[in-house]
């Protein structure tokens, strides 16, 4: 009872009274007044009022919840009823143009049906003219021979000549003077001739439009990588090869490679959107390219290795001036990213390569494009100038390669035998070879002369993504998807393969001739030096130094 008590005070807050209370109930204790078991215990109706308002409380609260939860599925379900009626008319609008659609596509139906029996009327037509024609023309050459004939006989019978009866012979037919010629004839050869003339028109019209527009040069010039390739007669072997360093450079993948033709320097573009010039013995960082707003998907020094050309996922081809560090001209054209770029031999155009499944000749000097070359059913993944020519190579997504005359934009020849996308293609230092891989990790040899494949090395099952001749023209090397650069000797029929980025995907090869190194970009932003021979002693023996 006391303890009951003691809680109702203290639950109401009445400090003093349970003071009080506590001294004069442990005071009568002590006198003996009486005894605490003596009192007895709190009725158990308190006690179940207790149990029955705690009960009534967590019920409460257990149907606030109920409410809350309540309100938010009422809130989901005239969302979803929303919804549902947004998509019941949007259901229905589509129906409405289905069958708008269907409606016209059988209008047009019933109008081209309509179509072919006047195109059978107007063919009819046509070749009954062609009779006519024909038949009038026989007419007109029988009549010129009357006519040449009376003239004869007239003029036999002048006094002083003896008559003359020519004799005409069954299918022969006599010759036309020019006099007798109809107004047809002279209306149809004065149309050839003004046809001829305006072929010949054209170019000069063209000319005086765009004064600036570059000569192509001549395709009897000397291939100077004929010299070089006789220099480096022996073929690399696979056992000199060493990994000398790699390289940090991009924080993106490295997607294309360039080697300045006169100095030891090369040139990386990445997935970041830059490219970067540096040196090949230390790696030093030499200058930085920021424009494209996309990925820089290729990389070509002008011959002279004063500029550099760019293709990126942006859609534009920039050429950049190395002794100002900036971007002096932007290309832009294709439809969608531009995957290859090269330099032509002369340094005055430029090829670029996209996936709108194009490809063009720009003019530098006149700065725009000369030739937009049509033919791939796919993305055209590289482009390349055959050293001093004007002979294009591509390869596309659509399996095969192809070769196109820059002067014209006109395909020359088609080659056929790959089983999957081309990834690359690639001229050998002799010209007189082409490497080509897809992505299934094919590589195939093709005879330029004959358009028929060589050898065919199976380098997969990963895609082969970029493929490079070593500058004697033995040796190509193979950047695979696997990790590995495979170095592939035709002559003697061997693969090998290169360990360096560990299994980071390779997506560039390149080899660098004045220091007879080979270089490998990888997804990681890196890139591996490799050295091999003679080349790594010396190196060796340099540093010692």
């Amino acid at each position: 009872m006391d303890d009951f008590f003691c809680n109702f005070l203290v639950s109401f807050g009445m400090s003093r009274t349970l003071d009080c209370f506590q001294t004069e109930w442990y005071e009568l204790i002590e006198r003996g007044v009486f005894r605490a078991k003596d009192v007895g215990f709190v009725p158990t109706v308190y006690t179940c009022n207790q149990q029955l308002k705690a009960e009534n409380m967590r019920l409460r609260e257990d149907l606030d919840n109920y409410k809350r939860a309540a309100n938010k599925a009422k809130e989901a379900f005239l969302k979803m009823q929303k919804e549902r009626d947004f998509h019941r008319m949007h259901h229905k609008r589509v129906v409405q143009e289905k069958n708008r659609l269907i409606c016209d596509i059988r209008r047009l139906k019933a109008h081209y049906a309509s179509y072919e029996p006047v195109l059978k009327q107007m063919t009819e037509k046509y070749q009954s003219a062609l009779r006519q024609k024909m038949l009038t023309s026989l007419e007109r050459d029988r009549a010129v021979g009357q006519v040449t004939g009376l003239q004869a006989i007239l003029h036999n019978l002048q006094p002083g000549y003896a008559i003359q009866i020519p004799v005409k012979k069954a299918g022969h037919e006599c010759e036309r003077k020019k006099g007798l010629e109809g107004s047809t004839q002279r209306a149809l050869q004065e149309a050839r001739q003004q046809k001829m003339l305006d072929a010949g028109l054209v170019k000069d019209s063209e000319k005086k439009r765009y004064p600036k527009d570059s000569e192509f040069p001549v395709d009897s010039q000397v291939n100077s990588y004929l010299a070089r390739a006789k220099e480096c007669s022996q073929p690399l072997k696979h056992g000199e090869y060493k990994l000398e360093n790699t390289l940090k450079l991009h924080d993106s993948a490295v997607s294309c490679l360039a080697s300045h033709p006169l100095k030891d320097m090369v040139v990386t573009g990445s997935d970041d959107r830059l490219w970067k010039m540096w040196a090949l013995r230390d790696g030093d960082i030499i200058m930085v390219g920021e424009g494209h707003t996309d990925w820089v998907s290729g990389c070509c020094f002008h011959p002279s290795g004063t500029q550099l050309v760019t293709s990126s996922g942006d859609t534009t081809v920039r050429i950049w001036d190395l002794s100002k560090g900036g971007c002096v001209l932007t290309f832009k054209g294709h439809a969608q990213a531009v995957w290859d770029c090269s330099w032509h031999s002369c340094g005055d155009f430029v090829a670029s390569a996209s996936k709108d499944s194009t490809s063009k000749i720009w003019d530098v000097n006149s700065e725009r494009c000369r030739y937009t070359m049509r033919g791939h059913k796919d993305s055209v993944s590289s482009i390349e100038f055959l050293p001093f020519s004007n002979t294009v190579l591509t390869s596309s997504a659509d399996k095969t390669l192809s070769l196109w005359d820059a002067r014209t934009g006109l395909r020359v020849c088609t080659f056929y035998g790959h089983l999957h996308s081309c990834n690359h293609a690639t001229f050998s230092p002799e010209s007189n070879m082409i490497a080509s891989c897809d992505t299934c990790g094919v590589l195939k040899l093709w005879d330029v002369r004959q358009a028929v494949p060589m050898l065919s090395v199976d380098t997969g099952p990963r895609s082969a993504n970029q493929v490079a001749f070593d500058h004697s023209g033995c040796a190509v090397a193979v950047a695979s998807s696997d990790g590995t650069v495979k170095v592939v000797q035709p002559g003697l029929g061997q693969v090998h393969s290169l360990q360096g980025h560990g299994e980071t995907e390779m997506q560039s090869v390149a080899f660098h001739c004045p220091a007879e190194r080979l270089l490998s970009g990888a997804a990681d932003g890196t890139v591996c030096l490799w050295t091999y021979g003679a080349s790594a002693s010396m190196l060796s023996m340099e540093r010692t130094a």
